[in-house]
């Protein structure tokens, strides 16, 4: 019947059902906000402030609808597309070296400073020192430069003392060099101490779409009373759409306007061709100044005024600017503990709305809670220490003297301690410290470092009266904000240099490596090299032209080369009886150009292109080499004992663990290696039996300043093997390679396992 059609109708559409009305309800929502977003009218807010040509508080809307005009398209981000003609052969794409210049974001604040040839080695200086490094970009701009440059400062020079030449050239040269990358322009002298970091956060609350002339506005003498310029002693704001439409005016302003001070011609020219006057309020934020008077004494000034300044002028020597910024510092610290404070008052306030109530109050107040292990193994230790000895060495030795950060870090949360309980307990008890009686620290990854100390304290009355008590007080340095350190721009096109080395014992798995080195590189067509060290014992050296141990990985070279024809492996032969790292990267190093990158592998290494990559992003000429940490996959008979072994697939990491005591594979530039090497060979001098006890790491990490990055490295895995120990190696590097074979047997449970099945065959 009909009924039953359309009951069978509805059931057949009933899973569509929902797609259908949420398609037909975006679709009349669409169509409802086109009709409302076409509807005409003027906004009844704009005013004659908007309207071009008319005195603007230093910005002005573009257009009479409220959206940013033609000229401000340049404010958001453009996506640059791509279109790859079918005709043409396929080339790769150059990509930016950043996002950000692909997108056509804009650096946040550029600063400028007006300095002199009298002033430069003295204020200009004391402004370096005190805010420099809190600004993004700063330069200095002079009109004559001395003969020599203070260090660390980047100097512009325009060959002109004239004050309104120099002004009018370094803002042709500002346009010039950095109107392109940056959205605002500070302008200050060097007679100027400014709060770096106020100045950062006033142009963070200030719309960039509009043209801003924003610092402390005076007016000109005889001049208009409504039309005001910035003074430059306490500096002054200019916005990038408002350098764009002034540079074509500067040369007109340079011949028509007459004036002495290089502020008031400034002004001057951005009234008279573009209607801008100078505002010291705009968007809600006020640009608060505080003119010093002589003989001024900044630990004792306490005027709102003062304390709410972002720049003070004028600074008459260098010592008066270091004491201002110690004030302003100190100022800001107050503030920022007051703030927590009452940050700490709020989370108690509202902790007993929380679910938790106040059980769930964590100590201090604000820091996360302390890390809550799931078992016994992820359980935090604590070291214990006292003022002369630490008792958890990094060597693990059992005790050790406390010294250097370890000793500075001792002192100083002794020192906060005591400074905490004299603030709590003044005026009716003085603590001084008698002895640590016993100290304990960790580290928590989840808050920072914990520490636990118990006081033997002596506390003295108000009538004098001293008494001596243990009192147990923990302390917490909480972890910081994380701060990005700023490393030289590498690329993943860089060669890199392989560098085999191979012993008699190492023949059984070249085979191997040189199968992963011809899939991962030779087939990919990756930009990697290879060189075979041949590492001759003197017995096999002498019998060399009668039997050659490495004929056969010669042979195998000889059909790679055969089947890629572009192709060409060196090999180096060498012998000696004890095979040093050192002297043996000594003949490679002198073989190859100062530019080369290296990867010392070994003969189980797994070469692959994910890693050869990490290879070069990690490793930097000049600044940083790579000491990888490789994945060693345990023994297979210990840990499947006969089972279906893992997958060999290389998504996820192999039963094994990370081989801390190999030191085999690195990454490095041949110039770093060859400056630590110099010194190396300057300090050791003839006494060449020294290199045996040494390793690669060991010449960067005693003799270069680089960075050392040691990291776990999962996309180098080795497959087990057991290495050969040589024991005319030294003390310690045979002790390392001996850990190495025994710690890469097998995981605790797994010998625990053999151990069982071994009992129980032997008990039956």
């Amino acid at each position: 019947s009909a009924a039953m059609r359309l009951a069978a109708l509805l059931a057949a559409l009933r899973p569509v059902l929902p797609l259908v009305l949420g398609l037909s309800l975006g679709c009349s929502l669409s169509l409802l906000r086109a009709s409302w977003s076409q509807s005409g009218g003027e906004d009844p807010c704009l005013g004659a402030a908007g309207r071009p040509g008319a005195l603007a508080g230093g910005a002005r809307l573009e257009a009479a609808d409220g959206r940013p005009g033609p000229g401000h398209e340049d404010f958001r981000p453009r996506i640059v597309p791509y279109y790859r003609d079918p005709n043409k052969p396929y080339k790769k794409v150059l990509r930016t070296r950043y996002i950000q210049t692909e997108l056509g974001f804009h650096e946040r604040l550029f600063v400028a400073v007006l300095t002199s040839k009298a002033t430069l080695n003295t204020l200009a200086v004391a402004v370096n020192k005190t805010v420099a490094h809190h600004f993004p970009r700063l330069l200095y701009f002079t009109g004559l430069r001395s003969a020599k440059v203070p260090h660390g400062m980047v100097l512009v020079a325009h060959g002109d003392e004239r004050p309104i030449w120099l002004m009018y050239e370094t803002m042709h040269y500002i346009h010039q060099h950095f109107g392109s990358d940056y959205d605002w322009f500070y302008i200050m002298q060097d007679d100027t101490y400014a709060q770096a970091e106020q100045v950062k956060a006033l142009v963070t609350h200030l719309s960039i779409n509009q043209d801003v002339y924003l610092g402390r506005a005076e007016e000109f003498i005889g001049g208009d009373e409504q039309a005001r310029y910035c003074h430059g002693g306490f500096g002054y704001l200019i916005s990038r759409s408002l350098l764009l439409k002034l540079h074509p005016h500067l040369d007109s302003c340079r011949n028509e306007i007459l004036s002495v001070r290089p502020d008031e011609w400034l002004g001057r020219c951005i009234i008279d061709f573009l209607g801008i006057t100078c505002v010291s309020q705009l968007q809600g934020q006020h640009y608060h100044t505080y003119e010093l008077a002589k003989n001024t004494e900044p630990e004792k000034e306490e005027e709102e005024e003062f304390q709410a300044a972002l720049a003070v002028h004028p600074v008459s020597d260098t010592t008066l600017m270091y004491r201002l910024h110690k004030r302003f510092s100190r100022i800001q610290l107050d503030r920022a503990y007051q703030e927590i404070q009452d940050l700490q008052m709020q989370i108690r306030n509202l902790t007993s709305l929380t679910p938790a109530g106040e059980a769930g109050l964590t100590w201090p107040v604000g820091i996360n809670a302390p890390f809550l292990p799931k078992s016994r193994f992820e359980v935090i230790s604590w070291d214990y220490f006292t003022e002369q000895h630490l008792f958890s060495c990094p060597d693990g030795s059992p005790k050790c003297e406390l010294s250097g950060a370890s000793k500075a870090d001792v002192s100083e949360i002794i020192e906060s301690a005591l400074e905490q309980l004299n603030s709590r307990y003044q005026p009716l008890l003085r603590f001084s410290k008698r002895q640590l009686l016993n100290g304990y620290r960790r580290f928590d990854p989840t808050r920072g470092m914990e520490y636990t100390l118990d006081l033997l304290l002596e506390a003295v009355t108000q009538k004098g009266h001293s008494h001596v008590l243990a009192k147990r007080v923990s302390l917490v340095r909480p972890l910081s904000k994380v701060e990005i350190i700023p490393m030289p721009y590498v690329t993943e096109a860089t060669r890199v240099q392989l560098v085999l080395p191979l012993t008699v014992q190492d023949l059984d798995f070249v085979a191997n490596f040189l199968d992963m080195f011809a899939m991962n590189t030779l087939d990919t067509h990756d930009n990697a090299l290879l060189t075979l060290l041949f590492i001759y014992h003197p017995y096999d050296a002498q019998r060399v032209s009668q039997v050659d141990v490495f004929a056969g990985v010669k042979a195998m070279v000889g059909e790679l080369e055969k089947r890629y024809a572009e192709v060409k492996i060196p090999w180096i032969s060498v012998k000696t009886e004890v095979p040093s790292q050192v002297k043996l990267m000594d003949i490679v190093s002198k073989k190859h150009p100062v530019d080369t990158l290296f990867f010392l592998a070994s003969v189980w290494t797994e070469i692959n292109m994910e890693f050869l990559n990490r290879c070069r992003m990690n490793t930097i000429s000049n600044w940083q080499v790579f000491f990888p940490v490789h994945f060693q996959e345990f023994n297979p008979a210990l840990v499947y004992r006969g089972e279906q072994t893992a997958s060999s697939s290389t998504d996820f990491l192999r039963d094994g663990h990370f081989d801390r005591h190999s030191f085999a594979e690195a990454c490095f530039y041949n110039s770093d290696y060859m400056t630590a090497r110099t010194k190396l060979a300057a300090d050791i001098l003839d006494r060449d039996e020294v290199l045996e006890s040494m390793e690669v790491f060991d010449v960067f990490l005693h003799y270069s300043g680089l960075h050392l990055f040691r990291a776990v490295e999962p996309g180098l895995v080795q497959k087990y093997a057991l290495r050969s120990c040589n024991p005319r190696l030294s003390e310690e590097l045979y002790h390392r390679c001996v850990l190495s074979n025994l710690e890469g047997l097998a995981s605790r449970s797994h010998l625990a396992m053999a151990l069982f099945e071994q009992e129980q065959a032997n008990s039956t």
